[in-house]
């Protein structure tokens, strides 16, 4: 539980008495760590999913959304039974397959590690880096 102390709690140099012991936050102030469950990933998707723009420079609204295509997501965070995906990877997925989850104002998917059809990892010594 967090502690939270009021500064209205100080104390008075003339009564020579101690302030009163800290008031425990509300469950509205406590920030919680998210931790993903089984085989659940949190991604952050990329702007793919918004508007974007053809090989000729048409603005391609998100609306005129193509059924069939997938798009990279990057990964915030596991659960504990995901075994070919770690944190800060990217993966690639079909948009309609995970769940979206606004937290703190930002908006992310939630998705299952068997919805993942790729993943893009940062290269390591003598590793390629990028797993299809």
């Amino acid at each position: 539980m967090a502690v939270d102390t009021d500064p209205d709690t100080s104390t008075e140099p003339s009564s020579g008495t101690a302030a009163p012991a800290p008031r425990a936050a509300t469950s509205a102030e406590v920030k919680q760590a998210i931790r993903m469950t089984a085989d659940r990933i949190l991604v952050r998707p990329s702007d793919e999913l918004g508007e974007r723009k053809s090989r000729a420079g048409i603005l391609i609204p998100a609306t005129a959304n193509v059924s069939r295509r997938l798009v990279w997501a990057e990964v915030v965070t596991v659960g504990p039974t995901v075994r070919n995906v770690e944190e800060r990877d990217r993966v690639l997925f079909a948009p309609d397959t995970g769940f979206e989850v606004e937290i703190r104002g930002d908006e992310y998917l939630i998705l299952r590690e068997r919805d993942v059809h790729a993943v893009a990892s940062g290269r390591d010594e003598g590793q390629t880096g990028l797993y299809l």
